[in-house]
């Protein structure tokens, strides 16, 4: 599978029309639906390479648009979840230099 292909699990005669956002791997249980014990068993079962990781984001992706950007009708719930998105990551980015202009109350 390189860059752009369809994924290997994925079969047209089976699964229709090529959804960006569906995982057509084997199904596994639900993070949430698992116990404590299951945790470690689930995260063994995950693949763990750079373009298993660059999937899940795409899909990740791809799931925000088809809910608030795609539709119909869509808010400004989009563009309020990327500025504060935007904000969060750059006050990240800026910590260090914004960690010293820290209010002190001295006694």
């Amino acid at each position: 599978m390189g860059f752009g292909d369809y994924p290997k699990e994925y079969n047209p005669s089976v699964h229709g029309a090529y959804d960006p956002a569906r995982y057509y791997g084997p199904q596994d249980t639900k993070f949430f639906d698992l116990k404590l014990g299951e945790v470690g068993a689930w995260f063994g079962r995950r693949q763990k390479t750079p373009q298993a990781l660059a999937g899940a984001i795409s899909r990740c992706w791809w799931r925000w648009q088809h809910n608030y950007v795609h539709p119909k009708r869509t808010g400004i719930a989009p563009f309020f979840q990327l500025a504060v998105g935007g904000m969060i990551f750059f006050y990240v980015l800026n910590y260090n230099r914004l960690k010293h202009h820290k209010n002190y109350k001295y006694h």
